[in-house]
């Protein structure tokens, strides 16, 4: 769980995103973002009990830094709102898919994973691994645990194609995953939940129940 004042700093951050007020707050900062950091050393431990891809990482090999890069933005305020940390095999920066914990405040929290926006030589593999194993890939988003948790991947606009990529027919069953541009699911989190102690075991079942969502897109990577 988080304590309520990393949860104050990011909301008071979205009304004083300027680096005076940063400067001038910034051991407040630095108690969140260890904050932020224990939890995501929580959540290693707990997903390594069902993914030993993870169990090496360390901490500053998930994380992000809190700094915006607004060099090509019309954004220009200096710092995120969120905490974001990503939990891959080889760490945030890898090719693989992975689980993803989103910290924010207004109930914009969230807990998810997948492949987000992919380069096209591993997006074509990923497509391949659905076209080729549709039924396999439908029964890991059909499955209970899964459903439980996520209800569905995401499919708005903002992740997949108009039309079919090229060499697939409309007729093919799996058109509507084969759209897609990223393959992502996400279980968000109240505010609420934030500061409850079981947000760390809620967190890491969900996790458990991506695992072979997880798996799927890894093995179309190998």
């Amino acid at each position: 769980m988080f304590k309520q004042s990393t949860i104050q700093f990011l909301k008071t951050l979205e009304k004083n995103n300027n680096k005076i007020w940063f400067d001038e707050h910034r051991n407040i900062y630095l108690e969140a973002k260890k904050d932020y950091e224990n939890f995501v050393s929580a959540l290693i431990k707990k997903i390594s009990l069902f993914d030993q891809d993870i169990k090496e990482l360390q901490v500053k090999d998930c994380t992000f830094r809190i700094n915006r890069d607004i060099r090509f933005s019309k954004d220009k305020t200096p710092y995120k709102i969120n905490m974001g940390a990503s939990l891959n095999r080889g760490g945030k920066k890898s090719i693989y898919a992975g689980y993803y914990f989103h910290l924010e405040h207004g109930n914009k929290s969230f807990a998810g994973g997948g492949l987000w926006m992919p380069m096209p030589p591993e997006l074509k593999k990923v497509r391949q691994e659905i076209d080729y194993n549709f039924n396999e890939f439908t029964g890991v988003l059909n499955s209970k645990e899964f459903i439980t948790h996520f209800n569905k991947i995401a499919t708005t606009d903002d992740v997949k194609l108009i039309n079919l990529p090229r060499g697939y027919e409309k007729t093919n069953p799996a058109s509507d995953y084969l759209k897609l541009k990223s393959f992502i699911a996400i279980k968000k989190i109240s505010d609420a939940e934030l500061t409850m102690p079981s947000l760390i075991i809620k967190t890491s079942k969900a996790f458990e129940a991506l695992k072979p969502f997880i798996t799927f897109l890894n093995d179309a990577l190998a």
